[in-house]
């Protein structure tokens, strides 16, 4: 070996290994195609070592480089959790806090949020992350996630604000157009606007004993943000969120019981951050704005 690698070069080697490509881990940690190249091209020598078998799909890691991916995976995790804990013995309500939510909360319910958020914390500046997937809070992907479901890493801080209801609605214009259904058999003969691959509708309607299928949704996307904007122009009958309904001008909710299970919210962060002053406050601040939300949403079960 001539000399010890820097860091960085080994971060660019685990990402190399775990996306097969220069440009899959370009994008995964931020730097530009060439800098990768490069990273793997003085790793390389440095170690005087071939790392990867390359070809006109991608890098192959070769067996060296398999045994050393996990070494240097460990490496990066741990390097994680001495960051999380410098930012946790933190005292100042200054810096940056990244919140990872669904595309919903994230575009619908979180900018009110926000609002008075800022009003009390102005010098702490806020990045958000919409996202359906699960974001990681231990390799700091995210300081704070809204969730809908438990998160159960041992190393988490979570709390559970609640459940939203799940209703039909539809707005006030196609239901002039077409008639508001009167139950839940003659909701199937409107235009159901619903998801394109994933069929957690049609199952749900079987449960309750209808036989739907793909095409009994006229509209279909798997972006939720999407699928609410089709349902608030007046394209079709679709479903949300009870409160966030009632709050959108022009959105009624229908008078059918779909026996929609309810979205539980957690609200969740890693266990040393809580203790840094400015997560901590934001943490605080995202769970009582979501309190009066879910109130609101609670506050009467039965769709009007």
């Amino acid at each position: 070996m001539n000399r010890e690698p820097h860091w960085a070069l080994w971060r660019s080697f685990a990402a190399v290994v775990e996306q097969g490509s220069l440009s899959g881990a370009a994008r995964t940690i931020g730097l530009s195609q060439p800098t990768i190249g490069r990273h793997i091209e003085t790793l390389e020598a440095d170690l005087g070592l071939a790392l990867f078998e390359r070809s006109l799909t991608g890098l192959k890691p070769n067996a060296a480089a398999l045994r050393l991916y996990e070494p240097v995976k460990k490496a990066r995790s741990s390097l994680a959790e001495a960051t999380i804990l410098a930012e946790g013995a933190q005292h100042e309500e200054v810096g940056t806090v990244r919140i990872t939510a669904s595309v919903m909360m994230s575009n619908y319910t979180l900018p009110l949020i926000l609002t008075d958020i800022r009003r009390l914390y102005p010098q702490i500046a806020i990045e958000i992350i919409p996202s359906d997937s699960a974001e990681n809070l231990l390799m700091r992907e995210a300081d704070i996630a809204i969730r809908m479901f438990r998160p159960t890493q041992l190393e988490l801080v979570t709390r559970f604000l609640g459940n939203i209801p799940l209703v039909a609605i539809a707005h006030q214009s196609y239901l002039e157009r077409r008639g508001m259904p009167q139950g839940i058999s003659d909701l199937w003969t409107h235009d159901l606007i619903g998801f394109d691959r994933s069929d957690a509708m049609i199952r749900h309607a079987q449960t309750l004993g209808f036989d739907l299928s793909r095409d009994n949704f006229i509209l279909r996307s798997d972006d939720q943000a999407h699928l609410w904007e089709l349902i608030r122009a007046g394209l079709g009958i679709g479903f949300g969120q009870l409160n966030l309904a009632r709050r959108t001008e022009g959105l009624v909710v229908l008078p059918i019981d779909m026996q929609i299970k309810p979205l539980p919210v957690w609200l969740t962060t890693h266990r040393e951050l809580f203790t840094s002053h400015r997560i901590r406050a934001i943490y605080d601040a995202v769970a009582a704005g979501l309190d009066a939300y879910i109130n609101g949403a609670t506050a009467s079960s039965s769709p009007r």
